[in-house]
């Protein structure tokens, strides 16, 4: 298997350099140049997610060394439980939890897969390999959990300052070690932008060498496509049906994966998106245009994003705007909707959302009624809701249990460096 640039420019790589590079030398992003035909039968057998996703992942892997290791890395990756539970009597309506990780959010996955990949990848003798990466709010936290303290990598993590919850900077400044955390003055987008020109500033290369954890490495999102797979074939071996997926999304990386999935032939149904009121995707999808504007800050602010850079993948998925038009749905989902799909759901079902869950919860709601009777959905919840206990816990009315896994990070001390969003501010701050 080869990975193309979405831009055209760089040369095709295999599996373990595209995951290296993290970005492509032209600035795109990496994407398979061919794609395998699953079958649903094609997992007969297969039940765990490490199974599971072995099996997915192989042909993306075929011809790299690391596919011969891809049980081995499953295993070390999939440690914890990503349950499908349902939300009504006969099943129609469920819920995919993706917050039993380390880190309690989805973000977990990915990056262990990632973490694992790369510790196999690095050789004694190697430069150590600092991973830079962006985060609005769970990326950071779960890429330095899965890293800290593996040899031969290091890990930069830049998130906007005062605009992640304070449960997430905890997260992102409790490490030490081989992680350094920096706070930038400045949006998300700011600090992806950096993230971006870092890698193609030709003095930054010289001084390091440089990877990335963002979903614009596809080690993130052959995981989570991973997920997807063994949701889909759960509801598809009970029921004969495939399963249609309501997502919060952000930087699109969680969609993009989920149709991945879908084109490699895993029975998935209907893909619908759930933005915050950082609109730029549902009004691309409503107006035709392609207008990636600065985030603004909401509630669900892992999803605070302007410029999705995983529309890049997307679009080279389906090039035209029919194509994706008929590929994905978008909703976008205001603050009020959020708090009050937050009440309504746990007087309805008892059940606690996080913000970013909340978003998926109230775009199902906003489907027909026929929609929700033809298919079988599923709504992804992305973060543990004691993550945002600031926000939750008033309208509930009652306290978050907090996982044990969040309960020792408050137990850590935490330290950061602030800085400009600029590449200077950066450079500085790495050779601290």
């Amino acid at each position: 298997m080869k990975y193309h640039s979405t831009r055209g420019v760089a040369a095709p790589v295999g599996f373990g350099t595209a995951l290296h590079q993290g970005l492509a030398p032209d600035g795109g992003l990496y994407v398979p140049g061919a794609w395998p035909a699953f079958t649903p039968a094609d997992f007969d057998a297969l039940e765990s997610l490490p199974a599971i996703g072995a099996r997915l992942i192989a042909p993306f892997a075929a011809g790299d060394a690391l596919g011969a290791e891809l049980g081995d890395i499953t295993r070390d990756a999939f440690s914890f439980p990503v349950p499908v539970r349902p939300l009504d009597a006969d099943g129609r309506y469920r819920v995919l939890e993706l917050f039993h990780g380390p880190t309690a959010a989805f973000k977990d996955v990915g990056a262990r897969f990632l973490a694992a990949c790369f510790e196999r990848l690095h050789q004694p003798g190697d430069v150590p390999v600092n991973i830079l990466v962006a985060t609005s709010g769970d990326t950071g936290g779960a890429v330095a959990a899965a890293f800290h303290r593996r040899p031969g990598l290091e890990v930069t993590i830049l998130f906007p300052k005062g605009l992640v919850s304070p449960t997430q900077e905890r997260q992102l400044t409790c490490w030490g070690d081989n992680v350094r955390s920096l706070s930038v003055r400045g949006t998300f987008d700011e600090c992806q932008r950096l993230v971006k020109q870092a890698f193609v500033d030709p003095s930054m290369r010289s001084r390091c060498e440089l990877s990335s954890a963002n979903s614009i490495n596809l080690g993130r999102l052959l995981p989570q496509a991973a997920y997807y797979a063994a949701a889909s074939l759960e509801c598809y071996r009970s029921h004969g049906e495939p399963l249609s997926f309501v997502m919060p999304a952000g930087n699109l990386g969680n969609a993009v994966a989920c149709l991945w999935a879908r084109r490699s032939g895993l029975p998935i149904g209907e893909i619908v998106l759930a933005h915050n009121a950082n609109r730029t995707v549902p009004d691309f999808l409503e107006r035709g245009e392609w207008q990636p504007r600065p985030s603004i800050a909401t509630l669900a602010s892992a999803m605070d994003v302007g410029d999705p850079s995983n529309m890049e993948r997307l679009r080279s998925l389906h090039p035209h705007l029919a194509d994706i038009r008929q590929a994905v749905r978008a909703y976008s989902i205001d603050d009020d909707a959020i708090r009050a799909r937050i009440r309504a759901d746990f007087a309805t079902y008892g059940e606690v959302w996080c913000p970013h869950t909340a978003t998926a919860a109230e775009a199902y709601t906003r489907l027909s009624a026929a929609e929700r009777r033809q298919r079988r959905w599923c709504i992804v919840s992305t973060a543990h809701p004691a993550k945002f206990a600031e926000i939750v816990e008033p309208l509930i009315g009652r306290p978050v249990d907090v996982p044990a896994a969040l309960a020792e990070l408050f137990r850590r001390e935490s330290h950061c460096v602030e800085i400009d969003a600029s590449l200077p501010a950066l450079r500085v701050a790495m050779e601290a």
